[in-house]
């Protein structure tokens, strides 16, 4: 895979050499702090290029790394896809689209492999993050998982809280989904969680559509009020457990710079 170049003169290229394994290993130190169990060695890095994976960083103009993607390569289904298993950008890059570069050098560098779709978790409570995911990169989300790795990996951004998850799919020969709420049916649809509980008496309503409500700012909000904090992810953990086996799947994800943010889901 080339070297890719973007407008401010960052480059994007395969991890080359220790020097640079080793300072993605302190980028997820720096990112999820030292005590942070679930860390990818440094020969997992090399382990990866070696059969199909993915370790890539993101490097400033004067060669200092910014930011990294790593994943493996496998089979599902009897297809060939790929597991994104971390993306990492350093405080003094964030907001300039680098870990959006990242994924899409990671899609093109799967597409060359024969890749059919490409699979990450991330936490729905963190609205920045599923604002990447779903609104600019398109993947869809495919499960929710509660506490999937556990309810403790050492990290001061996962807290004591667990770490519910969605998994979510990107098609790599294909377009992105593109998850632009309907505002009728969005102004419409009941909100089932939200405001730090649940909103919606029991039992949950059989709408067409439904809103779950998120902080605006989820790790402030459980640096700050661990037990608010914990009202919000068990209302919209009992909500995604109630509604995603029934058929309703994710058709929206709406930020909101003004007040909190919110999923939309709707059944066919």
């Amino acid at each position: 895979m080339q070297n890719v170049t973007l407008g401010d003169g960052t480059v994007i290229r395969d991890l080359a050499g220790q020097q640079e394994i080793a300072d993605a290993v302190r980028i997820q130190e720096e990112t999820w702090g030292k005590g942070f169990t679930e860390r990818v060695p440094g020969a997992m890095f090399i382990i990866a290029q070696k059969i199909g994976g993915v370790a890539a960083g993101a490097f400033s103009p004067q060669g200092r790394l910014l930011g990294f993607v790593f994943g493996l390569t496998g089979v599902r289904n009897g297809q060939l896809v790929h597991w994104s298993d971390m993306l990492a950008v350093r405080p003094e890059a964030q907001g300039r689209h680098v870990g959006e570069a990242l994924k899409h050098w990671q899609r093109d560098c799967c597409r060359e492999r024969g890749v059919v779709t490409i699979y990450w978790t991330f936490d729905p409570f963190v609205a920045r993050n599923a604002h990447l995911n779903l609104n600019r990169l398109g993947a869809c989300v495919e499960e929710f998982v509660p506490n999937m790795y556990g309810a403790f990996t050492n990290s001061r951004i996962h807290g004591a809280l667990g770490t519910d998850r969605f998994i979510v799919a990107w098609p790599v020969n294909a377009e992105p989904a593109l998850h632009r709420p309907d505002r009728a049916v969005l102004a419409g649809a009941p909100i089932v969680a939200g405001s730090g509980g649940r909103v919606a008496s029991a039992p949950f309503p059989d709408a067409r559509a439904v809103v779950i409500r998120i902080p605006r700012d989820y790790e402030a909000l459980l640096s700050g009020d661990v037990g608010h904090a914990k009202a919000w992810r068990e209302a919209a953990r009992d909500a995604f457990l109630h509604y995603l086996p029934l058929g309703y799947r994710v058709s929206a994800f709406v930020p909101d710079p003004a007040g909190d943010a919110a999923y939309l889901l709707t059944r066919d």
